[in-house]
């Protein structure tokens, strides 16, 4: 039993050096074809697809008691709550506010909730309000309304005194998207995976017998003697493929 499953694992070991071999054997294509995709993807990103800005405003909220000064707990009471404000800022009643005073006739809420992030760092009071555009001035003024809008909603839904601005919107210069560098390398890696994949679905799905090698490994028959093409069967073979390329 021992000496059948050590033959066995060597048989898959020699399976896997096989295909190793094999994918080696094309390293050139495979390495072509991902450079390839790789440019293309690069291409793409940079001068076909439209570039995506972000313009971010930052607010500060805090729940005040009847005193003037601010307490630990108002300041506990204000952390929690900074998630409730998150939902509040992308909630319908304030996009679709933002869309009517702004006039996004193209725009609809769920189109305008995907284009704006809210993130609340842990243990702060300060919630920050991203939005995404493929025009800058656009994002900034998008940003700045939600800010406004939102910050009335707030007040009215959590009964608090006020929502201070720590920062407007800025035009944002950069962009922001695509991401060119990790969509090449994406693409790159991609496009070599699926060359290896191709190879080995090809040399896995042809049973053709090439070598006395393989007689004794897949019909467990010794060869005897191995017979070489002369020199006239060489020829007509040379004379088939001509042949085929001028048809």
């Amino acid at each position: 039993m021992d000496s059948r499953k050590e033959r066995e694992n060597q048989e898959i070991e020699i399976d896997l050096l096989e295909l190793l071999h094999i994918l080696l054997g094309r390293i050139g294509l495979i390495l072509n074809v991902g450079l390839l995709v790789a440019i293309l993807c690069f291409f793409i990103s940079k001068f076909i697809m439209t570039p995506v800005y972000e313009s971010t405003t930052k607010i500060y909220i805090l729940n005040k008691t009847e005193s003037a000064s601010v307490t630990y707990s108002d300041v506990q009471m204000g952390t929690q709550l900074t998630k409730d404000y998150a939902e509040l800022i992308g909630s319908r009643y304030v996009l679709e506010e933002v869309i009517q005073k702004l006039g996004l006739e193209d725009v609809d809420y769920k189109g305008l909730l995907g284009a704006v992030s809210v993130n609340t760092p842990t243990d702060t009071r300060i919630v920050s309000i991203t939005v995404k555009d493929t025009d800058p001035v656009q994002a900034m003024k998008i940003a700045n309304c939600i800010r406004e809008v939102a910050g009335e909603h707030i007040q009215n839904v959590m009964d608090i005194e006020a929502v201070n601005v720590v920062e407007t919107a800025n035009m944002p210069i950069s962009k922001a998207g695509p991401p060119v560098f990790r969509m090449t390398i994406i693409g790159g890696l991609v496009g070599v995976l699926l060359v290896c994949a191709v190879i080995l679905v090809q040399y896995l799905m042809d049973d053709t017998v090439k070598s006395a090698e393989d007689v004794e490994k897949y019909l467990g028959l010794s060869t005897l003697a191995l017979i070489p093409l002369t020199e006239e069967a060489e020829n007509r073979k040379k004379a088939k493929k001509k042949k085929r390329k001028k048809t």
